[in-house]
């Protein structure tokens, strides 16, 4: 059920929960509703998909086995959607094997969860995912515009240019670049990343920075040489 009660309160758009296993969507739901997170859950990918074409929701939680398509079906849907482009996606599964993780993070997951997990953690997460959806927080300055050449992040409006022509890039991605933007030549290992980009409590390999470092040079186009491999050390904004 969706908690019109919180939307009305809160400027988050709804969390849409899709997983097969009604009891775990029901407390996932009940604690996302007391953490003030409007939310829906369906049980089919095929509910999540009919919901998702008329709704757009802040971020999904997302199981890879349901019964009828895989989740990630369900998550190239997402990625491929312009209007959806820009979602948190939190892969929630028993799947934990790491190429598991890596093809969710190669095909668009922000974050990945292994069940049996920790409740309070994932409601910590989809809140930190809504917020970046929701105000594309990423610097101390609130509206400093930050600038590599022809790349330029305007944390103001949530949007990164390229030659004055908006990247679609996803919430880690937006994240990712300001992070480097704000800290020209400073070189961060994978380590460093997975810090600042998930948290300490990340259930995320250091590996998988690769996926996403591949992921964000796509995104980035013609300026895909900023982001500057460091063989053995890790990556930085390359120089000017």
């Amino acid at each position: 059920m969706l908690y019109a009660e919180h939307a009305m309160e809160s400027a988050i758009d709804p969390v849409l929960i899709i997983d097969d296993e009604e009891d775990i969507a029901r407390l996932l739901s009940y604690n996302l509703r007391e953490a003030g997170l409007p939310n829906e859950a369906v049980h089919t990918a095929q509910a999540g998909l009919t919901y998702l074409a008329k709704t757009r929701p802040s971020v999904v939680i997302l199981d890879l086995m349901l019964p009828d398509l895989p989740g990630t079906d369900v998550l190239k849907k997402i990625r491929t959607t312009p209007a959806l482009a820009d979602v948190g996606v939190l892969m929630l599964t028993a799947r934990g094997d790491e190429i598991d993780r890596v093809v969710g993070f190669e095909l668009g997951a922000d974050d990945y969860v292994v069940k049996p997990f920790s409740v309070r953690e994932v409601v910590l997460r989809v809140k930190a995912l809504a917020r970046r959806a929701r105000t594309g927080e990423v610097s101390e300055d609130p509206t400093k515009r930050l600038k590599w050449r022809g790349l330029e992040l305007d944390p103001v409006r949530h949007k990164v240019l390229a030659d004055g022509a908006e990247l679609s890039l996803r919430p880690i991605e937006f994240k990712f670049v300001a992070l480097l933007l704000e800290n020209p030549g400073r070189l961060y290992s994978r380590a460093d990343i997975l810090r600042e980009l998930w948290g300490d409590a990340a259930d995320v390999s250091p590996r998988t920075i690769d996926t996403h470092v591949r992921r964000l040079r796509d995104a980035l186009g013609p300026y895909e040489q900023a982001v500057e491999t460091v063989h053995g050390f890790g990556y930085r904004l390359r120089e000017a």
